[in-house]
Protein backbone atom coordinates (compact mmCIF):
# COMPACT_ATOMS: atom_id res chain seq x y z
CA UNK A 1 0.00 0.00 0.00
CA UNK A 2 1.22 3.47 -0.92
CA UNK A 3 -0.05 6.48 1.01
CA UNK A 4 0.83 9.96 -0.24
CA UNK A 5 0.72 12.92 2.13
CA UNK A 6 1.52 16.40 0.84
CA UNK A 7 3.32 18.34 3.56
CA UNK A 8 3.99 22.06 3.70
CA UNK A 9 7.23 23.51 4.99
CA UNK A 10 9.08 26.19 3.05
CA UNK A 11 7.81 24.33 -0.04
CA UNK A 12 5.07 21.77 -0.58
CA UNK A 13 6.44 18.26 -0.94
CA UNK A 14 5.02 14.76 -1.31
CA UNK A 15 5.81 12.45 1.59
CA UNK A 16 5.09 8.75 1.05
CA UNK A 17 4.38 5.79 3.26
CA UNK A 18 5.04 2.35 1.82
CA UNK A 19 3.08 -0.06 4.02
CA UNK A 20 2.72 -3.84 3.98
CA UNK A 21 -1.01 -4.59 4.13
CA UNK A 22 -0.58 -7.82 6.09
CA UNK A 23 1.58 -6.58 8.95
CA UNK A 24 1.10 -2.78 8.83
CA UNK A 25 4.88 -2.45 8.91
CA UNK A 26 6.47 -0.06 6.46
CA UNK A 27 8.77 2.78 5.52
CA UNK A 28 8.35 6.53 5.41
CA UNK A 29 9.96 8.17 2.38
CA UNK A 30 11.07 11.81 2.22
CA UNK A 31 9.32 13.30 5.29
CA UNK A 32 9.81 16.93 4.36
CA UNK A 33 7.82 18.75 7.07
CA UNK A 34 4.96 18.52 9.57
CA UNK A 35 6.44 15.73 11.65
CA UNK A 36 3.70 15.81 14.28
CA UNK A 37 0.98 15.41 11.65
CA UNK A 38 2.84 12.50 10.08
CA UNK A 39 3.25 10.87 13.49
CA UNK A 40 -0.46 11.28 14.21
CA UNK A 41 -1.26 9.56 10.93
CA UNK A 42 1.09 6.70 11.80
CA UNK A 43 -0.55 6.20 15.19
CA UNK A 44 -4.07 6.57 13.80
CA UNK A 45 -3.49 3.76 11.31
CA UNK A 46 -1.51 1.53 13.66
CA UNK A 47 1.49 1.46 11.36
CA UNK A 48 4.92 0.32 12.50
CA UNK A 49 7.44 2.44 10.61
CA UNK A 50 10.79 0.67 10.47
CA UNK A 51 12.97 3.16 8.59
CA UNK A 52 13.14 6.65 7.14
CA UNK A 53 14.26 6.50 3.50
CA UNK A 54 15.52 9.54 1.59
CA UNK A 55 15.59 9.87 -2.19
CA UNK A 56 18.09 12.74 -1.83
CA UNK A 57 19.35 15.28 0.67
CA UNK A 58 17.55 18.54 -0.16
CA UNK A 59 15.97 20.06 2.93
CA UNK A 60 12.43 20.07 1.57
CA UNK A 61 12.61 16.26 1.69
CA UNK A 62 14.22 16.00 5.13
CA UNK A 63 12.60 18.62 7.37
CA UNK A 64 10.73 16.10 9.56
CA UNK A 65 13.45 13.45 9.63
CA UNK A 66 14.89 14.21 13.05
CA UNK A 67 11.45 14.45 14.66
CA UNK A 68 10.41 11.04 13.32
CA UNK A 69 13.77 9.42 13.98
CA UNK A 70 13.73 10.46 17.62
CA UNK A 71 10.06 9.81 18.36
CA UNK A 72 9.98 6.42 16.60
CA UNK A 73 13.60 5.44 17.35
CA UNK A 74 14.27 4.32 13.79
CA UNK A 75 17.25 4.61 11.43
CA UNK A 76 17.59 6.98 8.49
CA UNK A 77 18.87 5.58 5.20
CA UNK A 78 20.16 7.45 2.16
CA UNK A 79 22.73 7.07 -0.60
CA UNK A 80 26.39 6.98 0.35
CA UNK A 81 26.92 10.44 -1.13
CA UNK A 82 24.09 12.02 0.84
CA UNK A 83 26.39 13.43 3.52
CA UNK A 84 27.46 15.97 0.89
CA UNK A 85 23.97 17.43 1.28
CA UNK A 86 22.74 16.34 4.68
CA UNK A 87 25.71 17.85 6.52
CA UNK A 88 25.99 21.04 4.48
CA UNK A 89 23.20 23.61 4.78
CA UNK A 90 24.24 25.32 1.56
CA UNK A 91 24.26 22.11 -0.44
CA UNK A 92 20.89 21.04 0.95
CA UNK A 93 19.59 24.61 0.37
CA UNK A 94 18.23 25.12 3.89
CA UNK A 95 20.72 27.92 4.57
CA UNK A 96 19.02 30.01 1.90
CA UNK A 97 15.60 29.57 3.47
CA UNK A 98 16.45 30.31 7.11
CA UNK A 99 16.18 26.73 8.38
CA UNK A 100 19.73 25.30 8.61
CA UNK A 101 18.73 21.63 8.60
CA UNK A 102 21.49 19.07 9.23
CA UNK A 103 20.97 15.29 9.33
CA UNK A 104 23.79 13.25 10.86
CA UNK A 105 24.52 9.55 11.42
CA UNK A 106 22.61 7.98 8.56
CA UNK A 107 22.93 4.44 7.26
CA UNK A 108 24.36 4.32 3.76
CA UNK A 109 22.77 2.80 0.69
CA UNK A 110 24.41 1.86 -2.60
CA UNK A 111 23.09 1.13 -6.07
CA UNK A 112 21.31 -2.24 -6.26
CA UNK A 113 20.90 -2.58 -2.50
CA UNK A 114 17.66 -4.16 -1.31
CA UNK A 115 15.85 -2.77 1.73
CA UNK A 116 13.87 -5.55 3.37
CA UNK A 117 10.92 -4.94 5.65
CA UNK A 118 11.58 -6.80 8.90
CA UNK A 119 7.88 -7.33 9.50
CA UNK A 120 7.57 -9.11 6.14
CA UNK A 121 10.79 -9.71 4.15
CA UNK A 122 8.70 -10.41 1.05
CA UNK A 123 8.06 -6.66 0.98
CA UNK A 124 11.14 -4.71 -0.03
CA UNK A 125 12.46 -1.81 -2.07
CA UNK A 126 15.36 -1.94 -4.51
CA UNK A 127 17.75 1.00 -4.63
CA UNK A 128 18.49 2.49 -8.04
CA UNK A 129 21.16 5.20 -8.11
CA UNK A 130 19.89 8.04 -10.31
CA UNK A 131 22.18 11.10 -10.13
CA UNK A 132 21.46 14.32 -11.97
CA UNK A 133 19.13 16.36 -9.81
CA UNK A 134 21.71 15.82 -7.06
CA UNK A 135 24.76 13.58 -6.79
CA UNK A 136 23.00 11.42 -4.18
CA UNK A 137 19.62 10.88 -5.85
CA UNK A 138 18.11 7.41 -5.78
CA UNK A 139 14.90 5.70 -6.84
CA UNK A 140 13.23 3.21 -4.50
CA UNK A 141 11.50 0.54 -6.60
CA UNK A 142 9.00 -2.15 -5.65
CA UNK A 143 8.64 -4.84 -8.31
CA UNK A 144 5.92 -6.45 -6.19
CA UNK A 145 3.68 -3.39 -6.34
CA UNK A 146 5.10 -1.88 -9.57
CA UNK A 147 5.72 1.47 -7.93
CA UNK A 148 8.83 3.66 -7.85
CA UNK A 149 9.55 6.53 -5.49
CA UNK A 150 11.59 8.82 -7.71
CA UNK A 151 12.15 11.94 -5.59
CA UNK A 152 12.94 14.85 -7.89
CA UNK A 153 14.44 12.82 -10.73
CA UNK A 154 11.31 12.94 -12.87
CA UNK A 155 7.84 14.45 -12.52
CA UNK A 156 4.56 14.17 -14.35
CA UNK A 157 5.30 15.94 -17.62
CA UNK A 158 8.74 17.25 -16.67
CA UNK A 159 12.15 16.34 -15.30
CA UNK A 160 14.15 17.38 -12.25
CA UNK A 161 15.89 20.71 -11.79
CA UNK A 162 19.65 20.73 -12.36
CA UNK A 163 20.47 24.31 -11.38
CA UNK A 164 21.28 23.54 -7.73
CA UNK A 165 24.68 22.37 -6.38
CA UNK A 166 25.57 18.97 -7.75
CA UNK A 167 22.98 19.12 -10.53
CA UNK A 168 23.99 17.79 -13.94
CA UNK A 169 21.65 17.75 -16.93
CA UNK A 170 23.53 15.06 -18.84
CA UNK A 171 23.54 12.73 -15.84
CA UNK A 172 19.87 13.40 -15.14
CA UNK A 173 18.79 12.52 -18.65
CA UNK A 174 20.91 9.37 -18.52
CA UNK A 175 19.31 8.41 -15.21
CA UNK A 176 15.83 8.92 -16.62
CA UNK A 177 16.42 7.03 -19.85
CA UNK A 178 18.63 4.23 -18.52
CA UNK A 179 17.18 3.81 -15.02
CA UNK A 180 13.60 5.11 -14.69
CA UNK A 181 12.56 4.17 -18.21
CA UNK A 182 14.00 0.66 -17.84
CA UNK A 183 11.23 -0.16 -15.36
CA UNK A 184 7.99 -1.77 -16.61
CA UNK A 185 5.77 0.73 -18.39
CA UNK A 186 2.92 0.23 -15.90
CA UNK A 187 5.17 1.26 -12.99
CA UNK A 188 3.64 4.12 -11.02
CA UNK A 189 6.07 6.99 -10.50
CA UNK A 190 5.67 8.77 -7.16
CA UNK A 191 7.61 12.03 -7.18
CA UNK A 192 8.34 14.77 -4.69
CA UNK A 193 6.44 17.56 -6.41
CA UNK A 194 3.86 16.34 -8.91
CA UNK A 195 0.90 14.06 -9.33
CA UNK A 196 1.59 10.38 -9.83
CA UNK A 197 2.23 9.16 -13.36
CA UNK A 198 3.58 6.02 -15.04
CA UNK A 199 6.75 5.04 -16.83
CA UNK A 200 4.82 4.47 -20.05
CA UNK A 201 3.22 7.91 -20.05
CA UNK A 202 6.50 9.69 -19.34
CA UNK A 203 8.40 7.72 -21.98
CA UNK A 204 5.79 8.83 -24.50
CA UNK A 205 6.07 12.49 -23.43
CA UNK A 206 9.87 12.37 -23.35
CA UNK A 207 10.06 11.33 -27.02
CA UNK A 208 8.61 14.69 -28.02
CA UNK A 209 10.68 17.00 -25.81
Amino acid sequence: MVVEVTVKGYFEENNFFYIDDKTKHGFVIDPGAQGEELLNLIHKNGWVIEKVLLTHGHFDHTGAVEYLRKTLNIPVMAHRRSDEYLLDTRMNLSAYCGQNIVIENIEYLDDKDRILLSGNPETYLDVIYSPGHTTDSVIFYSAKDTVAFVGDTIFKGSIGNTQYPGGNGTELRRSIVEKAFSLPEETILCSGHSEQTTVGKEKYRYRFQ
